[in-house]
């Protein structure tokens, strides 16, 4: 008898253990079935990936970008949400302050996110250097609430809005999902805006080793792209898990990560 999967997970927040455990019935009695890990942080995560103690980790960007390069782009993702496919970040002011772009931001104060936050942190610093700003241009005030957990909690993405609130800084980044679930009226309702949305781009993935073969993956998978939304049995996961169905990943949307994570030195490893 085939040994279940063993999924990899970060727990950000107590639901996590609810989610998975959803998930985990509802492959039970599949050709697939799967149990999973929970670890403290992504470090942690992908070194057990790394390592053969999981088979399957569901990542975020960033630890999808440290693994592929701990492993020479031996690694591969297998699926993805569909809302990961179009993840964004968002620069946000306070209402009324009438910025219109990155370009005005020099010699302004940009709060940012934690340090191991894609979207709160590592990105926003390539767009404002996209966008022809040096780094002596702006002063980022770094928020290092929650690292570990690449930006997980919203916990750091937060704060940066209450430093944005307090004065103590003109602009705050942050990921889309953060911004359409709490920050638009965080602290007080209509109290900020966001005057920049970055191109789309791509976000977690679950990320598997070569030893995992195709014969054990493709069931795993088919079955997971199976979960249906209009399914009252699986709508509850899916909403937990922050989507409408499971997609195939989209490999180009991952390009500006590694990209800045090359431009900023960003050590593959923990």
């Amino acid at each position: 008898m085939t040994s279940p999967l063993v999924i990899g997970s970060v727990a950000y927040s107590p639901n996590v253990v609810t989610i998975w455990e959803g998930i985990r019935e509802y492959f039970s009695g599949s050709p697939a079935e799967m149990d999973f890990v929970l670890f403290s942080n992504y470090g942690r995560q992908v070194d057990a990936l790394v390592s053969g103690q999981i088979d399957l980790a569901w990542n975020t960007n960033l630890a999808w970008v440290r693994a592929t390069l701990q492993t020479d782009g031996a690694c591969r993702a297998l699926a993805q949400r569909d809302t990961d496919t179009v993840f964004q970040t968002i620069f946000v002011s306070r209402a009324g302050a009438g910025l219109t772009g990155l370009q005005d931001l020099k010699g302004m104060r940009v709060a940012l996110g934690s340090q191991d936050s894609a979207q709160a942190a590592i990105l926003p610093v390539h767009y404002l250097r996209d966008a022809g700003l040096a780094d002596d241009d702006v002063a980022i005030l770094r928020i290092n609430s929650d690292v570990g957990k690449h930006g997980d909690t919203g916990r750091s993405e937060l704060d940066a809005l209450r430093a944005l609130a307090n004065e103590e800084a003109d602009v705050a980044a942050l990921g889309i999902n953060t911004w359409e679930a709490i920050g638009r009226d965080a602290l007080m309702p209509g109290a900020f805006e966001a005057f920049w949305e970055s191109p789309t781009y791509s976000h977690c993935n679950f990320t598997a080793m070569p030893s995992l073969s195709d014969e054990r993956a493709k069931p795993w998978v088919d079955h997971l792209l199976a979960m249906d939304f209009d399914n009252p049995q699986h709508r509850p996961i899916l909403e937990m898990e922050g989507l409408r169905k499971w997609v195939l990943p989209q490999m180009d949307g991952y390009a500006s990560l590694f990209q800045a994570v090359e431009e900023q030195h960003i050590s593959p490893t923990w």
